[in-house]
């Protein structure tokens, strides 16, 4: 079992028998707009992907987590230009209350090495 970038409270990963478990991915600048803030999650999942040795077309499943729904269409813009078409993951997407007001998107992924 290897932990990435791992606190008393948390890991941003936890890669165990050959599976990336992610901590949930948030944008660097919490002041900026949804798309910016969009890619700047995947920024850094491509960061944590890469850490743990693995890539986004190894990506199984994503959970969303969205502030608002009315920006569903600008995420999956986002997300288009993102995933690798030839090798999409399961995603499931929802509307939450962030831990910070500030965050307007969250990605918790799981991927394999």
């Amino acid at each position: 079992m290897k932990r990435l970038d791992a606190n008393s409270r948390r890991a941003k990963a936890v890669v165990v028998n050959g599976t990336v478990h992610m901590g949930g991915q948030v944008a660097r600048d919490l002041d900026a707009d949804f798309r910016t803030q969009a890619e700047q999650a995947f920024e850094g999942l491509d960061a944590l992907l890469a850490q743990a040795g693995s890539s986004r077309d190894k990506v199984v499943n994503v959970t969303i987590w969205l502030k608002s729904m009315a920006d569903y269409d600008v995420f999956n813009e986002v997300w288009d230009g993102w995933i690798d078409a030839d090798n999409p993951p399961a995603r499931a997407c929802a509307e939450a209350v962030m831990a910070d007001d500030r965050i307007l998107v969250e990605l918790l992924p799981t991927a394999v090495l």
